[in-house]
């Protein structure tokens, strides 16, 4: 099933218009974005995309929470995680997703603590499945969106900075968008998430009828709703 481009535009759209809003300072982007976007900001179009397709597919609307009362999970190595989105029918975690952006000017400062970020909460979530947290329950389909700024700062070759020994071969002169690529999809290769997004985007062309990019068919939105909609379906079983 593919991805309505409408409803990924307008989703862009919204959060750009929400940033505009809400103020773009960075300690507000990312220390106090986890209550921006479980108030309904930012990621909200997003978030409302996801939950009207899996309507559409049979998933029942009260099994998806993207409020931030009702999306905490226990964790393995902390108490519980705050997630974006859950889907959770009949006692089963079937679905969970985090959705992540990194807006100018400081990428440098935010690349590495998204990637370590993103990591370890996947090895906390996946252990604490492993010790039935979870119930005895199929795995869930995790999944990640991520969001970057689509600016020259973003696109331009950088020069790794590691004295002692070199860095791997395809991170030598990789842009941030580049390097992102390379993060999510090894995520998803390593089995740290089951589907990963990489959507880029400028924000003066917040109104366009394109206004984003995905610069890796294998990180596509499409793919990931299809991989999302194919675990929850219940007339797909537990799959995936």
């Amino acid at each position: 099933m593919n991805s309505p481009p409408l409803q990924l535009r307008d989703a862009v759209e919204y959060f750009w218009r929400s940033r505009r809003r809400y103020g773009n300072a960075e300690s507000v982007a990312f220390t106090g974005r986890r209550q921006e976007v479980v108030g309904g900001h930012h990621f909200d179009g997003f978030l409302q995309t996801f939950r009207e397709l899996l309507v559409s597919v049979g998933v029942p609307d009260q099994s998806i929470h993207i409020r931030r009362s009702l999306t905490n999970l226990p964790g393995y190595f902390r108490a519980t995680k705050m997630w974006d989105l859950l889907v959770v029918r009949d006692q089963e975690l079937q679905a969970v997703i985090e959705l992540k952006a990194q807006v100018g000017p400081s990428f440098g400062n935010n690349a590495n603590n998204r990637a370590e970020e993103a990591l370890g909460n996947a090895v906390d979530l996946w252990t604490a499945y492993r010790e039935g947290a979870y119930l005895a329950n199929p795995a869930p389909w995790v999944g990640y969106v991520f969001l970057l700024e689509d600016c020259e700062a973003t696109r331009r070759p950088l020069e790794p900075r590691s004295p002692h020994f070199p860095v791997l071969k395809e991170f030598e002169q990789a842009s941030y968008a580049e390097r992102y690529e390379l993060l999510l999809r090894r995520m998803v290769t390593e089995r740290h998430y089951s589907a990963a997004c990489l959507v880029l985007s400028e924000p003066d062309r917040a109104g366009d009828a394109r206004n984003y990019t995905e610069p890796a068919p294998d990180l596509s939105v499409a793919g990931f709703i299809d991989g999302l909609l194919r675990r929850c379906s219940p007339l797909a079983g537990a799959g995936g």
